[in-house]
């Protein structure tokens, strides 16, 4: 029964491999390999290895933490490095033990390739071999995510196009989609300022989400999201067609923001009662802000903290990191005019269409990568459209 169970298992990993023979299996091997050694090349292990000798160093130090702030800041950027190394690491040392095995197993059968694909050894070589190609993935993925801000938390704002109620309504839609997601990431979010539709739905809503790479995966979501449904608004039960936008900002820490001076005659803050959760102090007092930086007409909200001059603090800082992004974009767009290149506007471009009626469909438009269960998707399964759209950015470069 075992031997059985073993040739059905190997039949399937070879029906995945096009029925691959020993060499072709070694070819795929080596295929990986070549793609780890690159990797390795491109993140600097030696690099790494100096920077994690050098934060050691500090986290030694005995006043280390009298500055507990800077102190989780080294600690974290040190476990991220040791993280990054070993991930290659490992890789390396694993694949290379796969080959080996490999040519163990050819030595005891010499003469007969089809002995080999029947074995047990040959099964479990291939299961170990399974394993490597799905951690390459994720290694392959951090490679992509080496942009400045990719590894940092993110600002994400969900706002309602036209359509009233209906987009309201997919606009909470796309809101239990980005939590669901961020709990499959096991990644920390905090509503900063939620603004609920007249009869149901949401009108905007800020997160602010924590979590490694949490900017460069959801860069993938920035643009507007088309929805298409048989509308449970209307009566006869029409097909309707709703829009949200969604805005993705990386959460700057003091030290980006620096340079960033605003002056007081360039913003305008109005305060006005939280809608939201906070305590009775936050509900019955002028605690929320919203504050608008005339120059740029960027307007952030924030309602999440107990007190006025938090929510002031926290507003500041969400709009310098937009005011940054907004920089950023404006010379990667001038960069593109002066290499020929046709952009359009981030803000207002379709990127995804989620088709619920005739037919089910999540399309993304950018990278032509669908699937035809949306259930899935608005339960948070977003992984391989961050993959996809990853992959489709580093091909545009």
């Amino acid at each position: 029964m075992l031997f059985c169970y073993t040739k059905y298992i190997k039949n399937i990993f070879l029906k995945k491999l096009k029925r691959m023979d020993v060499q072709d299996f070694k070819n795929e091997i080596k295929k990986i390999s070549d793609k780890i050694k690159i990797g390795i090349e491109c993140v600097n292990i030696s690099e790494k290895e100096e920077k994690i000798a050098k934060l050691k160093a500090e986290t030694e130090k005995s006043d280390f933490w009298n500055d507990a702030k800077n102190a989780g800041k080294i600690s974290q950027e040190l476990a991220e490095l040791e993280k990054s190394r070993d991930l290659w690491l490992n890789l390396q040392s694993n694949i290379q033990n796969i080959f080996e095995m490999l040519e163990m197993l050819e030595s005891e059968f010499p003469e007969n390739s089809t002995e080999i694909e029947d074995s047990a050894d040959f099964l479990e070589i291939v299961t170990e071999f399974e394993k490597v190609q799905k951690i390459s993935k994720i290694a392959e993925q951090e490679l992509l995510l080496s942009g400045e801000f990719d590894s940092r938390n993110a600002l994400l704002e969900i706002t309602s196009g036209a359509g009233g109620t209906e987009a309201q309504d997919y606009s909470e839609m796309l809101l239990r989609m980005y939590l669901r997601f961020c709990e499959r990431k096991n990644w920390t979010v905090e509503i900063i300022e939620r603004s609920n539709g007249t009869e149901a739905g949401i009108k905007s809503c800020l997160l602010e989400i924590k979590g490694h790479n949490a900017f460069g995966l959801l860069m993938a979501e920035k643009g507007t999201h088309r929805l298409v449904r048989q509308s449970p608004f209307n009566a006869k039960n029409l097909r309707q067609t709703s829009f949200a936008g969604v805005m993705v900002t990386p959460e700057l820490e003091d030290a980006d923001v620096s340079n960033v001076v605003i002056p007081d005659s360039e913003i305008r803050i109005d305060t006005f009662r939280s809608s939201g959760s906070g305590g009775q102090h936050a509900n019955k007092t002028d605690s929320a802000v919203r504050m608008l930086h005339i120059p740029t007409k960027i307007t952030v909200v924030c309602e999440s903290q107990r007190s006025q001059h938090q929510n002031k603090e926290k507003a500041m800082q969400i709009l310098k990191s937009r005011i940054v992004q907004r920089m950023r974009e404006e010379e990667e767009k001038k960069a593109a005019e002066v290499r020929g290149e046709h952009t359009e506007a981030a803000w207002g471009t379709q990127i995804r269409n989620y088709v619920l009626h005739p037919y089910k469909l999540v399309k993304d438009l950018r990278t032509g990568y669908e699937v035809t269960n949306p259930d899935l998707v608005f339960d948070g399964d977003l992984d391989e459209f961050h993959q996809k759209f990853l992959e489709w950015k580093a091909g545009s470069l």
